[in-house]
């Protein structure tokens, strides 16, 4: 990859559409402007309406035309914005025109690897841009802008530098006398390096929360069979996506759809009845069931008669409740697919559950399985720092140091050629 090339790429969604927008991206781009715009002078930010001609003269298409000059783009370098019609014809001869100009298809993320390496974006800010890119639905969408506009930044830039303090203070301590420090500083330095360790440890305890908020929740329908899961799956999503039949067994393996509830992206199974299976497809359907169980964030349990138990972490559900007399449990949901009856109660004891869930963790930091890892890495050393101290500041201070240099590869001021690419390759071409 040459960070010095021209390169473009159709930033805008592929196929036919009314408008397409292609992004060029470079050092010292205005003769390349000029020729779009057929002028001799040209006013960076200005949209100009140009009749866009290749180099015989011939009309390519009418198009509306934006330079952004260097170091105010979103790459850091020269950027111009072809803002054409979007028939796959004429992206393709503006492609052909911009190939024999001298410029290249950008690889996948190359733009906003270009805007890190000109201190456009850090690599949370990237992290933010590929959540937002993925975003179905509000609540992923606030997540990701947190990221992207430097929400997440903030913070770990605040813990980085306390921790560069830390550990340059604790060398101070073995290189100057007492009475050069600030007072009692070995105490504060540790009581800091402590509360650096609390409050990182609670962040990474919302990994769960914030992993559901980007990924879906998994909420899984279980119950023996015929009891009517596949009936309610059907109701809660809208639309007949799993067959109903009074045949026991007729749901063999998991089916899925991605719903929106409260602003929350739902991944939503049915499930096989659990029963004693007596042919091979069948169990491998029950234990596919008992995998999903596991892997549920929320567990809806439907059944066709009140249970000697309920547990308190499921949503009990008894479904075909129009053919029952008895309904004072007030326990349990009491719904009927034929009917709709319940099912606003069941849908608001779902969101209930989503909200204990998240626990109020909305307003931290979005962690992705990147930065989880890493921030396990910090609390590793941070806890080597606390633990091996005894009075020994070389030790204090090399622990916090590793500490600040984890933080420093989350942000990507210390980064490897495996953590820039592992981030980058997630972006589509004209990112």
């Amino acid at each position: 990859m040459n960070n010095n090339d021209t390169i473009f790429a159709l930033s805008s969604a592929t196929g036919k559409s009314g408008v397409a927008v292609i992004r060029i991206s470079g050092n010292d781009l205005a003769e390349l402007f000029k020729r779009i715009i057929n002028k001799h002078e040209f006013e960076s930010r200005h949209a100009y309406f140009t009749n866009f001609r290749d180099d015989n003269g011939d009309l390519i298409d009418q198009c509306v035309a934006i330079f952004f000059m260097s170091p105010n783009s979103f790459t850091g370098e020269d950027v111009i914005e072809i803002h054409s019609h979007g028939a796959p014809a004429v992206i393709d001869k503006i492609f052909d025109f911009l190939r024999k100009s001298g410029a290249r298809i950008a690889e996948r993320g190359e733009f906003s690897r270009r805007a890190f390496y000109n201190n456009k974006m850090d690599l949370t800010d990237v992290d933010g841009l590929i959540a937002l890119l993925d975003a179905q639905t509000d609540k992923q969408r606030q997540s990701a802008l947190r990221s992207l506009t430097g929400g997440d930044s903030i913070m770990y830039k605040n813990w980085r530098d306390k921790m560069i303090e830390i550990s340059a203070y604790s060398a101070a301590i073995l290189d100057y006398d007492a009475d050069d420090l600030p007072k009692d500083i070995d105490k504060k330095i540790l009581l800091e390096t402590k509360n650096l360790l609390k409050e990182i440890k609670e962040s990474t305890s919302n990994y769960r929360a914030s992993r559901a908020i980007q990924n879906g929740f998994n909420i899984v329908l279980i119950g023996e069979t015929n009891v009517g899961k596949s009936s309610i799956f059907n109701k809660l999503v809208g639309s007949n996506r799993a067959i109903v039949s009074d045949i026991a067994g007729t749901t063999r393996d998991v089916v899925s759809s991605q719903i929106d509830i409260d602003g929350y992206l739902v991944n939503l199974s049915d499930t096989a009845g659990i029963r004693e299976a007596t042919d091979t497809i069948e169990k491998i359907g029950i234990e596919r069931t008992h995998e999903e169980t596991r892997n549920a964030d929320l567990v809806i349990h439907v059944y066709n008669e009140l249970p000697k138990t309920i547990n308190e972490n499921e949503i009990t559900v008894i479904n075909k409740s129009d053919l029952l007399k008895d309904k004072s449990n007030k326990n349990v949901i009491y719904t009927s697919a034929k009917t709709g009856v319940g099912f606003d109660e069941l849908l608001n004891a779902i969101k209930t559950k989503m909200h204990e869930l998240m626990g109020g963790t909305e307003s931290k930091i979005t962690i992705n399985e990147r930065t989880y890892e890493l921030l396990n890495e910090t609390i590793s050393e941070l806890r080597n720092a606390i633990n091996k101290y005894n009075g020994n500041y070389d030790i204090f201070a090399e622990h916090v140091r590793r500490a600040g240099d984890t933080i420093g590869k989350i942000l990507g001021v210390i980064t490897t050629n495996e953590i820039a690419d592992a981030t980058f390759s997630r972006l589509c071409l004209g990112k």
